[in-house]
C-alpha cells in the first residue's frame, strides 16, 4: 500500500507539474501577441492631404508625421484628458469638443488642423502648447 501512494503522489506532482507549464505557455502567448500589421489595404493613401470631412469639422485634429511623435496631450478644458501618449506614423487623433488644450512635445513631428485650417509647424523639437475652441 505505501507503494500505490507513493504512485499517486507522483502522478499528481506531474499532473501539476504540466498544467503550471501549460498554463505559463498559454499566459505568455497570450501577452506576446503584437498587432496585426496592416495590409496594403487597410493602409490610409500615401501623403493625401490631412484634411477634414466636409460635413463635420473638428476642433482640433492631430496627425503624426514621423515614424515615432513624442507625446500629444489633448484634455477638454477644465475636464476629462483624450490622449496623452506618443503617437506612431500615420495616427490620427480628433476632438469635436467646444474647448481643448493641446500640448505638442515635439511641434514639427505632427501636423494639427484647428477648426478645419492647418496650423503653422514649429521648429523641431520644440514643445507647444495652446487653447483652442469651436468657431
Amino acid at each position: 500500500m505505501g507503494i500505490a501512494r507513493l504512485g499517486l503522489a507522483a502522478l499528481a506532482v506531474l499532473a501539476l507539474v504540466a498544467l503550471v507549464v501549460i498554463g505559463v505557455r498559454s499566459l505568455s502567448g497570450a501577452l506576446s501577441v503584437a498587432a496585426p500589421k496592416p495590409t496594403p489595404t487597410d493602409a490610409p493613401p500615401s501623403p493625401a492631404p490631412f484634411s477634414a470631412s466636409p460635413q463635420r469639422v473638428p476642433t482640433v485634429a492631430v496627425r503624426c508625421v514621423r515614424k515615432r511623435c513624442p507625446t500629444v496631450f489633448l484634455r477638454v478644458a477644465g475636464g476629462d484628458v483624450l490622449i496623452n501618449r506618443e503617437m506612431d506614423d500615420g495616427e490620427q487623433v480628433r476632438s469635436f469638443e467646444k474647448r481643448l488644450d493641446v500640448v505638442l512635445a515635439d511641434s514639427a513631428s505632427v501636423r494639427v488642423l484647428v477648426n478645419g485650417e492647418e496650423r503653422p509647424p514649429g521648429s523641431p523639437g520644440k514643445r507647444q502648447e495652446f487653447t483652442v475652441s469651436r468657431d
